[in-house]
């Protein structure tokens, strides 16, 4: 028994150090709080270290952490549902600011990010994680793995989604109405 909880506590150590960044910003599309941000990160990361007991290698490392953030992701929407709240974020939550000259570049390119991230965290919670998912480089046959979409139905809504959020995008709209 040791040496299955040794083995489940070195794929753990493994994957968050391959996928932790990648959780970070999954967390970060799924909770715009920064204090209920850090707890979703830790409850992905414990659902993450938890999962390694029934692994069992039916898919890949990186779709399986997906997954498991998937799911974490969809529980604490589901735990947490709520009228839609405005939070700002402090000087210490926007990080460092790239070392250039041109700041207004950079500071632009963090308002826009920060516009995205405001559309993509009030769409339905079936098209966050669609997006969030497709914005960390998955394909849609890995999304519906993860999802349990067909691939084809992945690729459409993928679709749809990039062209409501490019239209909202560019009207400067920072919320999606239902």
């Amino acid at each position: 028994m040791a040496e299955d909880s040794t083995s489940q506590d070195e794929q753990y150590r493994l994957a968050a150090i391959e996928f932790g960044d990648a959780i970070n910003r999954m967390a970060y599309a799924y909770e715009r709080d920064p204090d209920k941000r850090k707890d979703l990160v830790q409850d992905i990361h414990f659902e993450l270290w938890r999962s390694f007991k029934v692994f069992g290698g039916r898919s890949s490392v990186r779709t399986w952490v997906y997954r498991i953030a998937h799911n974490a992701g969809a529980s604490h929407i589901t735990k947490n549902k709520r009228i839609s709240q405005h939070s700002y974020l402090n000087l210490d939550d926007i990080g460092e600011i790239p070392d250039r000259t041109d700041y207004v570049d950079a500071f632009e390119r963090i308002d826009q990010i920060d516009q995205l991230m405001a559309l993509i965290q009030r769409l339905s919670a079936p098209d966050r994680q669609i997006i969030t998912l497709y914005l960390e480089d998955l394909d849609a046959a890995a999304i519906g793995d993860i999802t349990g979409l067909s691939s084809g139905a992945v690729a459409t809504k993928i679709h749809r989604i990039k062209y409501k959020l490019s239209e909202l995008f560019s009207k400067g709209e920072t919320y999606v109405s239902q």
